[in-house]
């Protein structure tokens, strides 16, 4: 089958494509475009997320297309050692213990270590909407990608002057590994990425030459490694600090989009939400099951899998189908249908499932919590604006929006003229 996830039905609506996979009887099938085995069905996504000795991780972050020798000559250059998404046991089990000591990933923990933080992130860019009442703004460029990356180089102590390179850095990761940029993109994207890795490095030896001693993550993990390399080596804190400043913020900038058009693009959830903060945890538990921010998730299998009648041979690259996954039916009922009140979406995968886990899924919560009660509370009247289209980035793991365009309208819903937006494709189908 062809998947071409990169335009087309796909890109702009995947979930008519999740339905068909669905429906087939093969448990598995192949991507003659991608060359990747695609595997959809909740328990077969959750068992592969789980068994690493079966689907193994070590090309977890190699890029889905043949790139060409010039990109690949500067890719080769970083030589940062896996240390989260693409490692398997023995290194992971012990980057996963260092990561679980040095960052909040429990919901009281994260409250606790980085609460402040978010509120006075939140804060700042809250009232800067607020001063820009009346106008048009994007809400992707203006908030859902500035927050979380506000937020995680507050926690990694990086300083604010350097969130555009950084943005701009993460952005091109996600390009260049799971986008289908052409032969001189890829050089370009690779020069930046080796650039990204070289900073890393700079921060930590920064750090080192400084005297470790402070409370972000870098030093913390510093500490943690007190001197020995069993425990975590110096680059390995320098690859923890590369991976979080992508996983850090990009998967949290995609739920706060995918919570805001769900929101907006039908305004009665919007003005659910002003009236009842307390509907905000289920509707992000929600848009998480809907719209995950990374709907597919790439694993390799270390020996031959059978699934139904269909058997996956050893050393093939499988494509896990989370956003799939998050509408079977044998798990969610009316699986199409958004419903901020179902019961059942906490069984969604868009954090993962087994030993790689999410480590940010707590913080993850806490941003979109606190960003749309406070939105809530200070723009009731927020809408999308007449002109704004749905669009994503071409991408085959993140589904990111090229832009929210909104009015900023700090009445409440009663006081303000209502503007018709048209639902999600997934909604008017449901």
């Amino acid at each position: 089958m062809q998947l071409s996830p990169y335009s087309g039905a796909y890109l702009s609506d995947p979930a008519s494509a999740w339905r068909r996979i669905l429906d087939d009887p093969d448990r598995a099938l192949y991507a003659e475009d991608l060359g990747l085995w695609l595997i959809s069905r909740h328990a077969d996504v959750r068992r592969a997320l789980a068994d690493a000795a079966t689907f193994g991780n070590a090309l977890t972050l190699a890029p889905v297309y043949a790139v060409c020798p010039e990109a690949m000559s500067v890719i080769m250059q970083i030589d940062a050692p896996p240390t989260t998404a693409a490692t398997d046991p023995p290194v992971h089990p012990r980057t996963r213990r260092a990561l679980r000591a040095t960052f909040a990933n429990t919901a009281d923990r994260a409250e606790a270590e980085y609460g402040r933080i978010v509120r006075r992130r939140v804060d700042e860019l809250v009232s800067r909407l607020v001063a820009q009442r009346g106008e048009r703004v994007d809400l992707v460029s203006g908030f859902t990608t500035e927050l979380p990356l506000l937020v995680i180089l507050d926690i990694l102590g990086v300083p604010d002057a350097d969130v555009d390179r950084i943005r701009r850095w993460a952005d091109g990761q996600v390009a260049l590994i799971w986008g289908q940029p052409d032969p001189d993109e890829q050089v370009r994207l690779a020069r930046g990425l080796l650039e990204f890795w070289r900073y890393c490095q700079d921060l930590v030896r920064q750090r080192l030459d400084s005297g470790v001693n402070g409370t972000d993550f870098v030093s913390r993990a510093l500490t943690y490694r007190d001197d020995d390399d069993d425990v975590l080596t110096v680059p390995e804190v320098a690859s923890l600090a590369f991976n979080l400043l992508v996983a850090g913020h990009e998967t949290t900038a995609g739920l706060l989009a995918h919570a805001l058009d769900a929101a907006l693009s039908s305004p009665h959830r919007w003005q659910a939400l002003v009236a009842d903060p307390r509907s905000v945890p289920g509707f992000v538990a929600e848009t998480l099951r809907f719209a995950p921010a990374i709907d597919g998730w790439l694993r390799v299998t270390r020996r031959d899998v059978t699934l139904g009648e269909v058997t996956i041979p050893a050393g093939a690259r499988c494509l896990l189908m989370i956003g799939a996954a998050n509408r079977d039916p044998s798990v969610f009922a009316h699986p199409d249908r958004f419903d901020e009140h179902r019961i059942d979406a906490a069984d969604h995968l868009s954090f993962g499932h087994g030993p790689h886990f999410c480590i940010g899924a707590a913080l993850a919560r806490l941003e979109a919590g606190i960003a749309l009660t406070q939105l809530a509370e200070a723009i009731p009247g927020l809408q999308l604006a007449p002109e704004h289209r749905r669009s994503f980035k071409p991408n085959v793991s993140f589904r990111a929006h090229d832009s929210l365009l909104a009015t900023i309208d700090v009445r409440t819903p009663a006081d303000a003229p209502q503007v018709s937006q048209p639902a999600p494709a997934e909604a008017q189908a449901a």
